[in-house]
């Protein structure tokens, strides 16, 4: 085999294997003063059991004893299954707020065939709090769900 060959294959090992994507759409919302939102998406088994935090969206750059981490109890579903657990940054979880726009997050592999929910939070200063809930199955995890004021559509593809 060609060198080259050989760095192509070693290159596709490497890779980390993905369950599927999450596609987390923000919408502008009509108002005078926007602020991004605080936005936190997990997934759960639909049984019940341990939350997996796949990501964590927060100001990042805010001082202080608590950097940024003050406002993350206004994520209230999210901060009782996970976050007051959390040491916080979490790499490759925590990130810093996103304005309008569509996100797109790796689902881990590693989850066990099964059913589950996944949970994507908002909270926005002087705006609202919104919780949307996707239930998947895995393998081959699909779904939609959408949220009426600080969540777009929420959309988990397998890969």
């Amino acid at each position: 085999m060609r060198p080259v060959c050989l760095s192509l294959i070693a290159g596709a090992l490497a890779a980390p294997a993905v369950a599927g994507t999450v596609s987390v759409t923000l919408p502008r919302p009509a108002v005078a003063e926007y602020k991004k939102p605080y936005v936190a998406g997990w997934i759960e088994p639909a049984a019940g059991g341990p939350a997996h935090s796949l990501f964590v969206w927060y100001d990042l750059k805010k001082g202080g004893n608590e950097p940024g981490t003050k406002w993350l109890a206004d994520l209230r579903s999210w901060w009782r299954k996970a976050g007051r657990e959390m040491k916080l940054p979490v790499d490759g979880v925590s990130g810093a707020t996103r304005g309008p726009g569509s996100y797109t997050i790796p689902l881990p592999a590693d989850l066990p065939p099964g059913g589950y929910v996944l949970n994507v939070e908002a909270a926005r200063e002087n705006g609202g709090r919104e919780l949307v809930r996707v239930p998947v199955t895995v393998p081959g995890a699909t779904g939609r769900a959408s949220g009426q004021t600080e969540l777009a559509a929420v959309v988990v593809a397998n890969k």
